[in-house]
């Protein structure tokens, strides 16, 4: 998908410097730091145009949330509807985070949200899949030792390589669902991407894993 050039997105990222963490690595170990209380942490890796994280923090005040985004394009959007929420326990990072233990320290996260990310189909592409196991070092380095990764997708493809990535590198799956909309889970927050999907009438896949 070809994204449009947003000629704004720059300023307006440093317009909402108090939403926007624009020196991501230094906070390493000190994310607690930028909430107005400690709270656990949930990071959405990939959080596209920020329903998501938005009605995440909403609906949990309770905890605090961290989303990732690398398409400048993309996160504006994002600012947007956090702002629209006026919610002060959401934090967003642009960045490509290439090795997540350059930003979070161990054990500094308690939740991560991989919410519809990139399938990289091709099997060249592997090592980009977000559930390889390059990534799940990086996830069980900077998650609590009790830390969950929540997991949805409409890729059955994605979905069940994941499962198998998940048990080859011993975690515990918890939670495994081929149709999650075919249940009553009220405490389910959509994406765009899982509305525009479950609309069409396919099946949205969950799971949520632990390092045991």
């Amino acid at each position: 998908m070809r994204l449009r050039h947003k000629p704004w997105a720059a300023d307006f990222i440093k317009e909402n410097e108090g939403l926007m963490v624009l020196d991501p690595f230094d906070q390493k170990g000190k994310w607690q730091s930028l909430y107005d209380d400690e709270q656990p942490i949930g990071l959405e890796i990939g959080t596209g145009k920020g329903q998501f994280i938005a009605n995440m923090a909403k609906q949990h005040p309770e905890m605090n949330f961290i989303g990732i985004e690398k398409a400048e394009s993309i996160i504006v959007t994002a600012i947007q509807k956090v702002l629209d929420r006026d919610v002060s326990n959401v934090h967003l990072v642009h960045e490509n985070a290439e090795d997540l233990r350059d930003m979070f320290a161990e054990n500094e996260v308690d939740t991560i949200f991989l919410n519809f990310s990139d399938p990289w189909p091709k099997t060249r592409h592997e090592k980009r899949r977000l559930t390889y196991k390059t990534f799940l070092e990086q996830y069980e380095n900077i998650l609590k030792d009790d830390g969950r990764i929540i997991l949805k997708t409409d890729n059955r493809a994605l979905f069940e390589y994941s499962l198998v990535s998940f048990s080859q590198y011993g975690m515990k799956l918890e939670d495994v669902s081929l149709d999650l909309h075919a249940i009553e889970d009220d405490n389910n927050v959509m994406t765009e991407y899982e509305e525009k999907f479950s609309s069409k009438g396919q099946p949205i896949y969950r799971c949520i894993a632990t390092f045991q």
